[in-house]
C-alpha cells in the first residue's frame, strides 16, 4: 500500500511500490540554472515521485552534474537519460515512453516546484472524482513573487477539455498539465525531418478528442521566464519549425465542439507555416479547406509579419 505523505515523515518510511508520479525534466544546456530545480525537488515534503531529467544533447557539464545527485540520499529517485539534441518535443517522446508511474508532468529545467507541490498533486489525484474519461488535471503557475500566471481556474468548473478551459470559461496563462502516463505513451509527438519543435499544446489537443481535465486550484510549479526559453524565443520557432507547426494547426482545425473562429484563427497560422515550409499542397492537406481558403489572405500577412520580426535571424 502506498505511503501516505505527510510533513517530515522520513522515519515512516517503508519498503513501498512504484511511487505515484514521476516529474521529468527536459534540459539543454542549462547546468547553470539546473540545481535550482535539483534542490526544490530535495524540499518536497511528499517523496512519492521520481525525477527523470532527459538530456537533450548538452554539451555543458550537466551529465557530471546529475551524476553528483545520484550518490546523494535524496529520499527520491533520479534518473537519468541522454539522447542526441532533438528538441523540446523529442525530449517530451523519449520521456514519455520510459515513464511508468501512473502519473506525470514536466518541470522545466528553468522552473522549480514549491516544497509541497508533489503533496498536492498526490493528494488530489488519490482523492478526487474521477472515471477514465478523465485525462489527467491543470493545476497553477507562479512567478517566484507569488503572483499565479493568468488567475485562477474558476470555481464553479469541475471538468473540461483544454480547449474547453481556455476558450469558453475564459482561463488564462500558463498552467501545469499532470496527465495520465497510458495516454502520453500512446499519442507521441510527431518528429519531422530537420526540425525540432513541434507546439506542445498539440498533446492536449489529442487528448481533447476523447477525455476531459479535471482541475487544482493550487499552485505546483514556479515558472522563470528565461531568454534563451523556447516561449521567449516563439517567432524563431515558427520560422525554423513550419511542418511542427502546420501539423498542430491541422489537427486544432479537425477537433470537434470548437468555434469557427478557433478553427479560422488556427487556419491562418496553418496558412502561414505552409508558406514558410514551401508546401504546395497546404490547401488539399487541410481537413477544412474552404475555411482555409478563406484565411490563406490573413496567412500571408501573418507571413509577411514574422518574416519582419525574424529578420536577420
Amino acid at each position: 500500500m502506498r505511503f501516505l505523505c505527510v510533513k517530515h515523515s522520513a522515519a515512516l518510511k517503508e519498503v513501498i511500490d512504484l511511487p505515484l508520479l514521476t516529474v521529468f525534466t527536459p534540459t539543454y544546456n542549462r547546468a547553470y540554472i539546473l540545481p535550482q530545480c535539483y534542490q526544490a525537488m530535495k524540499r518536497q515534503t511528499c517523496k512519492d515521485f521520481i525525477w527523470l531529467i532527459i538530456d537533450d544533447g548538452s554539451e555543458d557539464n550537466t551529465r557530471e552534474l546529475v551524476s553528483e545527485w545520484l550518490k546523494q540520499d535524496n529520499g527520491f529517485e533520479i534518473r537519468y537519460l541522454f539522447q542526441d539534441n532533438k528538441g523540446m518535443h523529442g525530449a517530451h517522446n523519449l520521456a514519455y515512453g520510459n515513464i511508468d508511474t501512473e502519473i506525470n508532468t514536466c518541470i522545466d529545467s528553468d522552473d522549480y516546484m514549491p516544497d509541497d507541490a508533489v503533496e498536492k498533486i498526490v493528494s488530489f489525484w488519490q482523492t478526487c472524482d474521477r472515471d477514465e474519461k478523465v485525462c489527467g488535471f491543470l493545476a497553477l503557475d507562479a512567478y517566484s513573487n507569488g503572483e499565479i500566471i493568468g488567475g485562477k481556474i474558476p470555481e464553479n468548473i469541475k471538468r473540461a477539455t483544454s480547449y474547453e478551459y481556455y476558450y469558453k470559461y475564459g482561463v488564462k496563462g500558463d498552467k501545469k498539465f499532470i496527465l495520465r502516463s497510458d495516454l502520453t505513451r500512446e499519442n507521441p509527438y510527431p518528429v519531422f525531418e530537420g526540425e525540432k519543435y513541434v507546439n506542445l499544446a498539440t498533446k492536449y489537443s489529442l487528448l481533447d478528442r476523447d477525455y476531459q481535465l479535471l482541475n487544482l486550484n493550487e499552485v505546483v510549479c514556479i515558472v522563470e521566464y528565461l531568454p534563451d526559453g523556447s516561449s521567449r524565443n516563439m517567432f524563431k520557432q515558427y520560422l525554423r519549425n513550419p511542418k511542427g507547426f502546420a501539423y498542430s494547426r491541422r489537427l486544432c482545425m479537425s477537433l470537434p465542439n470548437v468555434s469557427v473562429k478557433f478553427r479560422f484563427i488556427q487556419a491562418v497560422h496553418y496558412v502561414s507555416s505552409c508558406i514558410i515550409s514551401r508546401n504546395r499542397a497546404w490547401l488539399n492537406e487541410s481537413p477544412r479547406k474552404l475555411l482555409t481558403l478563406f484565411a490563406s489572405p490573413f496567412g500571408l500577412m501573418l507571413f509577411v509579419y514574422i518574416m519582419s520580426k525574424t529578420k536577420g535571424n
